[in-house]
């Protein structure tokens, strides 16, 4: 269990970082296709995989808002050594790390506006597994459809809708990543 803030870091962080970033480009260019992602390790119940996102990601201009189990001194000690991000509330986040659960309900985080639609936030959503099946993607970045198990299909449904507005969603398992983007149509199986 890693629970010292000084620890978890990239042991080459250039090599590392690289290697994390494509895998995030990778997932965010094709939803729904699970990469691996590897070089943090943070306090519990941080996944290995949203420790490297973060930090890959995050750094002390992009404030981040931690949920339920995932807002602990720990977590906080650990982001603010690694990444001098700072936590931030839900409406001023542009991350958000949790449980799905937890950072419900998602219509508080900020989906950007007309004349700058990339200040939204992303979601990096904590989930159990992460399997090809499931929900029904398409759009840019998918061949024909691909299939991902959400933890459900309507806030992701009714996000897309949104467009060029809305948030983006990286959802981490463990040392796997999948994401899906604002663009992307997501229907029930």
């Amino acid at each position: 269990m890693q629970t010292d803030a000084l620890d978890g870091g990239f042991s080459d962080p250039p090599v590392q970082s690289s290697y994390a970033f494509r895998a995030a480009l990778n997932a965010m260019a094709r939803p729904g296709t699970i990469e691996e992602m590897v070089g943090g390790h943070a306090p519990e119940p941080l996944s290995q995989a949203a420790a490297t996102l973060i930090l890959t990601l995050c750094d002390h201009e992009t404030p981040i808002y931690l949920a339920g189990e995932h807002d602990s001194p720990e977590i906080r000690q650990w982001i603010a050594f690694h990444t001098g991000t700072p936590i931030a509330s839900r409406s001023e986040a542009m991350f958000a790390l949790g449980t799905w659960d937890a950072l419900g309900p998602i219509h508080d985080f900020p989906i950007g506006t007309a004349e700058y639609p990339d200040r939204s936030a992303t979601l990096i959503v904590e989930v159990q597994s992460l399997e090809p099946s499931g929900a029904k993607l398409s759009g840019p970045g998918v061949k024909d459809v691909s299939f991902l198990n959400l933890p459900e299909v309507n806030a992701f449904a009714g996000n897309a809708t949104l467009y060029p507005l809305g948030l983006d969603f990286f959802f981490t398992a463990g040392n796997h990543v999948a994401a899906i983007p604002r663009s992307t149509k997501v229907e029930a199986p």
